[in-house]
């Protein structure tokens, strides 16, 4: 009679209809945000990143949008240079400027929920630096400077402190996320869990969370543990994690590993449980460096038509990436290398964030642009100097007044 025991205590359901739902990974983008690497809060290690953000707005262009999130005008230019060079077809790409601290847009990015009319806003959690262990003003207000230029409506949540990458939602009523990176002190001291609760309920939409304790991970894991390192859910009815061995190599406990494995959704079935592998050696970085630890394939990234999975320049990739693949035979498994992204903390899954379809398309033609962000104030070129005179049929990047940018080809 101990499982009984164990759903009773470790999931909670929720009476109370909630006000705003955010839909599944899985279900069709209009685009992709990603915030671009860049050196000047820490002074150094772009560079080594930067070939991976390629690789994944070459991917993403296939199927989506992409909108990048750049730290200023000459970034833009640096940025579409590297695109160019790599054969990204531009015209599904655009730019925000919008300064920032970081990368993990996943964790300080927007948040994209409906209404119950249907209505699209953006969610702006609180963000401290997951505990305040990073720089994070500049990015604990990017997602109400972008709801802003999307003219979408923002609301301020900053009163909860909530990272993108601790939970994890199937898109049907449950979340599944560990305390040790949402109710701790460093995070919500003000907030009890019931408080915290009710804010996923209602902003999220879900009935049911399956709480895990987690792992407080200090300088070594300054996520404490996000639940998108080790679970994912395929729809309702299927989870993605590790066998009992490899969860327990993350440190996740013995009673958390117990509750996932016994994990069922709204409905009450249980989910089916499939396990990915861990690398089979500790990861080295493209230089050489040693991380220090095996690492996850399930922080993999869902979009319209690929599947961007981590990759490590490991034995296992093909193993994980054949998994992944079967798990969505409707889309292209890719491997995008995390060799050095790991070493600053995180993978795929971290560095992108979803804008749900309907939720403001992005055409970004030159009367659309005017319309939706103001007049063109400067128009420069692809080595950031300023144009005076239009050349028809030259790549320029056209800078608004709200910040936002767009490479187009001039006289178009």
């Amino acid at each position: 009679m101990r499982i009984p025991f164990l759903l009773v205590n470790c999931l909670l359901f929720i009476g109370a209809s909630a006000q705003y739902s955010m839909p599944h990974e899985e279900s069709p983008h209009e685009g992709t945000w990603l915030q671009w690497p860049h050196n000047f809060t820490y002074g150094s290690g772009a560079e080594d990143l930067e070939a991976s953000w390629v690789d994944m707005t070459k991917a993403l262009t296939t199927g989506e949008r992409v909108h990048i999130i750049a730290y200023n005008v000459d970034q833009i230019s640096d940025i579409t240079n590297m695109l160019q060079s790599a054969d990204v077809g531009m015209g599904q790409v655009d730019f925000q400027i919008c300064q920032n601290d970081d990368f993990w847009v996943r964790d300080n990015g927007p948040i994209f929920v409906q209404d119950e009319l249907g209505d699209w806003l953006i969610l702006d959690w609180g963000f401290n630096g997951w505990g305040g262990d990073t720089p994070f003003e500049l990015d604990d207000a990017v997602p109400s400077v972008i709801a802003g230029n999307l003219s979408i409506p923002v609301i301020d949540l900053s009163a909860m402190v909530l990272e993108g990458g601790a939970i994890e939602v199937d898109g049907q009523g449950t979340l599944m996320a560990t305390r040790s990176s949402i109710t701790g002190d460093d995070r919500n001291p003000g907030l009890t869990e019931t408080e915290i609760e009710d804010y996923l309920s209602q902003y999220l939409g879900v009935q049911q969370i399956i709480w895990l304790d987690g792992e407080f991970g200090g300088a070594e894991d300054i996520t404490d543990q996000h639940i998108d390192g080790f679970v994912k859910f395929v729809g309702n009815h299927t989870l993605v994690t590790m066998n009992d061995a490899d969860l327990a190599y993350w440190y996740v406990g013995t009673g958390d590993r117990n509750i996932i494995d016994q994990a069922a959704n709204t409905e009450g079935a249980p989910y089916q449980r499939v396990n990915l592998p861990l690398t089979q050696f500790p990861v080295q970085t493209t230089s050489g460096q040693n991380v220090g630890f095996r690492s996850s394939y399930v922080n993999f990234y869902v979009a319209n038509d690929v599947v961007l999975v981590p990759e490590y320049n490991d034995p296992q990739d093909e193993v994980a990436l054949e998994i992944i693949q079967g798990l969505y035979p409707d889309r292209i498994a890719m491997g995008i290398n995390c060799q050095n992204m790991l070493l600053w903390g995180g993978m795929v899954h971290c560095v992108t964030q979803q804008q749900p379809l309907g939720s403001g398309a992005m055409t970004m033609l030159e009367n659309s642009s005017l319309r939706d962000h103001g007049r063109c104030i400067k128009r420069i070129d692809l080595r950031g100097r300023e144009i005076d005179q239009v050349i028809p049929g030259q790549f320029c990047i056209q800078l608004f007044e709200d910040g936002w940018a767009q490479v187009v080809i001039q006289g178009n």
